[in-house]
């Protein structure tokens, strides 16, 4: 590769992110739930119950905001909130059934419109689709 082709890798690779981003966004089940709302359930199912506080440093938000989306998943029943063990200032919110439910739902749809797609591949495709997943994962935790 050369360096006319390095420069333009970064505009091609974030373009082909945004484009698959959207995609599978599509797979929706429920768009009922915004997507702000969906990356917050998605925190509760990786990280277990959080505060809200918590819940709004990892998704990169305010706590006012964060407010709004909680009050939002419990009307939607897909989150509870309960008071803290130790700080009666504080409430735990963590997923309910349906919210685990919901959540899961989602990501299903999702994997089954990639796998379709992953399946129309050539074996040598998905092999190296599946190293540049590890490479962009990692640039993503950097």
């Amino acid at each position: 590769m050369d360096d006319a082709d390095d420069r333009g890798l970064a505009g091609r690779l974030r373009l082909a992110v945004v484009r698959l981003n959207r995609r599978l966004r599509a797979q929706r089940t429920n768009s009922a739930i915004s997507l702000t709302q969906v990356s917050a359930l998605s925190t509760l199912h990786k990280c277990g119950p959080l505060t809200p506080g918590e819940l709004a440093s990892k998704e990169g938000v305010q706590p006012p905001s964060m407010t709004r989306v909680i009050a939002a998943l419990e009307d939607f029943g897909f989150a509870t909130r309960r008071p803290h063990p130790t700080d009666g200032r504080q409430a735990i919110v963590e997923l309910s059934e349906r919210g685990r439910t919901y959540l899961l739902d989602e990501i299903s749809a999702r994997e089954a419109w990639l796998d379709k797609r992953l399946a129309e591949l050539s074996r040598e495709d998905r092999e190296l689709l599946s190293r540049a997943a590890e490479i962009i994962d990692g640039m993503a935790g950097q």
